[in-house]
């Protein structure tokens, strides 16, 4: 590996199919664990330099952005003499970030616009194939455990128009030589009938969605009713917001074959940032970025461990690479234990800076939330957490649980959640049983975790919860 590492320019001009191709033996080396740590490091030190050359060359912004930087002497080791990127920064300066026209890109999608601007996110050969190699090396993985030899029927519950999801899995799938169905419910030549009819009918034991789908088709499938236990489903694959392993057990009680899994996290202006294993842990593609963790509230860098607000530095020298990212998303990033099933620091993902709660005496992470409410319940058909003025101060928390009461004790249940809640806030806390949530707990990742999850009635609705209110509709589910 260490001449391969040694080859080429750090300009950035290679071309493409020389660039795959170490690229590739880059990535194999990774995931079969012969790549050394030396070379891991010599191959992020180039591609840094790489990279900060290619946008400082193509990009208006960066060109601007990195002025009087001398980007020779940064290392991955001290990023600090690099400004960060923003949200904001994206927002505003929007084509300008690319580097190099649309039309040098193979797929144009954008951002989803639901709290501010959308967000040009074209994709080049080079960013397609550097992120979909480590989804695809989760997969095989994933699926020798679950399916030994054979491929799974794949549905995928996602969005296409844009968006990258039908792309990148439909890639995947071609890939490992698994048949995917496109069965989003939330789609109007689909929805929730036609999907489990399909389910049933093509024997689809994969599901590849955003967490509260796993819930809102369980819903569906018990309102047409089909007995969840004899449907095919064995495997879900999540993405797109928090899953607490919490969440992740109630689902195995409500479909009593399927387990939960992380499919991948990421974004689509950051890519894949981390993929799945079967231990329900997240793992960094570690040739691909250099990550560090931030206070999110001063900025501070804390090291590229520990928890914090994730900062990316993207290695791929591609149509968008982003320079010191922050990513506004809560992160706790840790050694991968020595006999994970894969390679890279495992990155937990415990909410979005923006949902960060005040709830009685704590400040809560979404996480920490979504915990409390479902540990140790079963048959949990979706939650919503309501938070009011208590009458002679303090706050009052009610939750709202829709529970399958062939699978909980409703009761038992109540208390559990209760007691739970009120050591963790000190708030005055009830728990109220019932079949016919607001729509918008259905949301899910369309918009945030927060917007969907807590209704907060002590102060007026931010955008995001007018943007999930705006479509909760959209995923209302006939009890």
């Amino acid at each position: 590996m260490t001449a391969v590492l040694q080859a080429a320019s750090v300009r950035g001009d290679r071309p493409l199919e020389d660039f795959l191709s170490e690229y590739r033996k880059v990535s194999r080396a990774f995931y079969d664990s012969s790549l050394t740590d030396a070379e891991l490091a010599r191959w992020r030190a180039r591609q840094l330099t790489t990279v900060l050359h290619h946008v400082t060359d193509r990009s208006p912004f960066y060109r601007c952005h990195l002025a009087g930087v001398d980007i020779d002497r940064v290392t991955p080791e001290d990023l600090t003499a690099l400004p960060f990127t923003t949200k904001e920064d994206l927002r505003r300066e929007m084509y300008d970030v690319l580097s190099g026209p649309v039309g040098e890109a193979s797929i144009y999608y954008e951002t989803n616009g639901t709290t501010g601007t959308a967000t040009p996110c074209p994709r080049g050969p080079k960013d397609i194939a550097t992120s979909n190699a480590a989804v695809e090396e989760s997969w095989r993985r994933l699926f020798r455990t679950h399916f030994g030899d054979r491929m799974p029927v794949v549905g995928l519950m996602g969005p296409s128009e844009l968006y990258a999801f039908g792309d990148v899995f439909t890639a995947v799938t071609a890939s490992l030589g698994a048949c995917h169905v496109k069965i989003w419910p939330e789609s109007p030549r689909v929805g929730f009938q036609k999907a489990l009819r399909l389910i049933e009918e093509l024997g689809v034991e994969v599901v590849v969605c955003a967490p509260a789908l796993c819930l809102s088709l369980a819903k569906a499938a018990l309102h047409h009713g089909y007995d969840l236990a004899r449907l095919p489903v064995k495997l879900f694959l999540v993405l797109g917001e928090i899953c607490t392993s919490q969440f992740a057990a109630n689902v195995s009680t409500v479909w009593p074959q399927a387990v939960v899994r992380p499919a991948l996290y990421g974004s689509q202006e950051a890519l894949c940032i981390a993929t799945g294993a079967d231990t329900g842990r997240l793992h960094l593609s570690a040739p691909n970025y250099l990550p560090e963790v931030i206070d999110p509230d001063t900025g501070r860098v804390l090291g590229d461990t520990g928890e914090g607000e994730l900062v990316l530095t993207m290695l791929v020298d591609g149509i968008k690479p982003l320079i010191r990212y922050r990513t506004g998303d809560l992160v706790r990033i840790t050694p991968a234990p020595r006999d994970a099933p894969l390679p890279g620091p495992v990155v937990e993902v415990v909410g979005r800076v923006a949902d960060r709660i005040a709830l009685g005496h704590a400040r809560l992470y979404p996480a920490q939330l979504e915990s409390a409410v479902l540990e140790g319940v079963r048959g949990c058909l979706g939650y919503q957490v309501v938070v009011d003025h208590a009458p002679g101060g303090g706050d009052e928390i009610t939750v709202r649980m829709d529970l399958l009461s062939r699978v909980a004790d409703p009761d038992a249940t109540a208390g559990a959640v209760a007691g739970r809640l009120r050591a963790l806030t000190g708030a005055r806390v009830r728990v109220a049983v019932d079949t016919d949530l607001d729509p918008v707990t259905h949301t899910g990742s369309f918009v945030s975790w927060k917007a969907a999850r807590v209704r907060d009635l002590r102060s007026a609705p931010d955008r995001a919860v007018e943007a999930a209110r705006q479509v909760a509709h959209r995923y209302a589910i006939t009890t």
